[in-house]
């Protein structure tokens, strides 16, 4: 599926994830910093993965993990630094947020810093899934 807003697009097709792009976007999160290459691959295979396009070149990444049926887990949201400030995040938030294949579910993610931009898109905070099992 694809969305089109002025010279971006947002796809959910893998096919058309940089890899490379990604691992740069990652690397300078708080959260995924220390991620390989082969395991953001993996991630993406085993995914929904969003793209952010500036006509050819991606700017911008977000997965969900979900089953499609109950529940949705949106992570690794970022925009390139170059990109950020103009609604991008909050377009491809939105894009995640009324996919069709999951736009009824329950959508649960973690963040550390954007309490604030997410409580837009009515998330609100809760401590019962305050758990966390370290591999």
């Amino acid at each position: 599926m694809e969305w089109f807003k002025d010279n971006f697009t947002i796809s959910d097709d893998i096919e058309n994830i940089d890899l490379d792009v990604v691992l740069l976007l990652l690397s300078n999160t708080y959260w995924a910093s220390d991620r390989t290459k082969e395991t953001i691959e993996k991630s993406i295979n085993n995914s929904m993965a969003f793209g952010v396009y500036d006509k050819d070149k991606q700017i911008g990444f977000a997965r969900v993990v979900t089953d499609k049926t109950v529940f949705s887990w949106i992570l690794d949201v970022v925009i390139d630094e170059n990109y950020r400030g103009r609604g991008l995040g909050k377009w491809l938030m939105t894009c995640i947020l009324e996919h069709p294949e999951i736009k009824h579910t329950s959508f649960a993610l973690a963040t550390l810093d954007a309490h604030d931009f997410y409580k837009k898109f009515m998330f609100k905070e809760n401590t019962y899934m305050r758990l966390k099992k370290e591999i």
